[in-house]
């Protein structure tokens, strides 16, 4: 059926009401990152890079927090769709318990033992250095993340995107000060380099928990039933296990192979780690369109599915994909235009900033993969539950084809680091024609609720 893309006036009058308020949020906190790399790197290059390797730490657990974010908004966009307030409630509670114990194990990780962590990043003295006393004092903001995600994934679900952004920007917008204030030595305050960093995120992680929580005390805002904070519902256990049970496995297929792309280029030398920790600081500023239409299209999807409206939820779904494409092409034309300009401001050695000019082409293409994979993938095939296919196509793309390569790049063949780094955009371009074939089958077109 031949898609109208612009004759839906509800439709997208929907989605920029959630996309704006998500990406702009998803923007907000890349700056906490661009912050950091543009501070430290004034600062000198050898913390920023120390910093970018030891935020691989959280990068993971992250990756774990989102899936139970993920999982829990998948079912509860389409209970909410249905008008099963309970459920959600259940799923709300659910989430907390499941991201508690996360962020205890990796408060206890990167606070008592970092210097483990770090040498899995890095070769280096001084950047190992560096990054373990970063850890130390981050890593009490680990703590509270995996709370504080549950309830601004909440408020997306329930009508509050405006809120959820509201709640991350202030903060993230707190801690770039914080960080000018500790990094630098501002307003009387010791000049700290990456341990300031460090501080700052964890006072506006802080600042963000408090904020959320006291939001849900607001009226027509959902907050958890604490009476039920530890009851167990076996079917909704089982459903919600079975919907994120893959988001998980692709998540960790993910993330530690992302991580281990940065590992790669870290121990190819601090030039190498300079240059790849601001790339991975423009890609992730970049990306925050395609994650705001990823959550915003789920989410409309999700809502129709749950409604029961299966065609409407198709066609959303049609109309979605067709958008990560131009999102994609508009990703790769900013990128090409931008990468003087960032070359040029970063203070980086003559080697770091040939390395990066190079990345930035490299990646400018790649964007055109990430958007629509991102998109179709984590919105579309998410909302109708269809969440084996991420960790299928991760698991032989990435882990088969685009981290062999890069390792044995590395390691075997000595490529120049270039050509190691193209390897690691690999994974994203080689999903495209195995996740085009996947939509068009329409098996995400699912109403997973039951009546309860």
């Amino acid at each position: 059926m031949k898609i109208r893309l612009f004759d839906d006036k509800e439709f997208y009058k929907k989605l920029a009401a959630l996309t704006f308020p998500i990406a702009f949020q998803s923007l907000m906190l890349a700056a906490v990152a661009a912050g950091d790399a543009v501070m430290l790197g004034r600062v000198e290059q050898n913390s920023m890079a120390a910093v970018s390797l030891a935020t691989q730490i959280q990068f993971v657990q992250n990756m774990l927090i989102s899936s139970m974010v993920s999982g829990m908004t998948v079912l509860g966009a389409q209970y909410w769709g249905k008008g099963d307030q309970k459920t959600v409630r259940d799923l709300f509670n659910l989430g907390l318990r499941l991201n508690g114990i996360i962020s205890i194990v990796f408060f206890v990780a990167c606070v008592f033992f970092p210097r483990p962590l770090m040498l899995l990043y890095a070769e280096d003295e001084a950047l190992i250095s560096i990054g373990c006393g970063y850890l130390r004092i981050a890593g009490w903001s680990y703590l509270l993340t995996g709370i504080s995600q549950c309830y601004l994934g909440m408020m997306k679900i329930t009508g509050h995107a405006s809120r959820s952004a509201w709640i991350s920007s202030v903060t993230v917008v707190g801690n770039i000060a914080l960080n000018a204030v500790f990094i630098f030595g501002l307003l009387g305050a010791p000049a700290m380099g990456a341990e300031g960093a460090a501080l700052a995120t964890v006072i506006a992680r802080i600042a963000e928990l408090i904020w959320s929580v006291a939001s849900t005390f607001e009226r027509d805002f959902l907050r958890p039933d604490i009476r039920r904070l530890f009851f167990r519902d076996a079917e909704l256990l089982r459903d919600f296990r079975r919907c994120t049970l893959p988001l998980l496995g692709a998540y960790l297929l993910w993330g530690i192979g992302f991580t281990s792309y940065t590992a790669i280029m870290g121990h190819l030398g601090p030039d190498a780690a300079a240059a790849n920790s601001v790339s991975a600081v423009v890609r992730d500023l970049m990306c925050c369109m395609c994650n705001g239409i990823a959550a915003a299209g789920g989410i409309l999807v999700g809502n129709e599915l749950g409604a029961g409206n299966l065609e409407k939820g198709r066609v959303y779904g049609d109309r979605t994909a067709v958008l990560a494409f131009l999102i994609g092409i508009a990703s790769c034309l900013i990128v090409l235009a931008t990468a003087p300009l960032v070359v040029r401001f970063m203070i980086l050695t003559d080697e770091a900033r040939r390395l990066l000019s190079g990345m930035l082409v490299i990646m400018s293409f790649y964007m055109i993969a990430r958007c629509v994979c991102t998109i179709v993938i984590n919105g579309i095939f998410a909302a109708g539950g269809d969440t084996l296919f991420d960790m299928y196509s991760l698991a032989v793309v990435m882990w088969g084809i685009a981290l062999p390569l890069a390792l044995l790049g590395a390691f075997v063949f000595h490529w120049p680091i270039l050509v190691v780094y193209a390897c690691t955009c690999l994974d994203e371009i080689g999903k495209i024609p195995w996740v085009m074939l996947h939509f068009k089958k329409h098996k995400w077109v699912r109403d997973l609720t039951r009546e309860r």
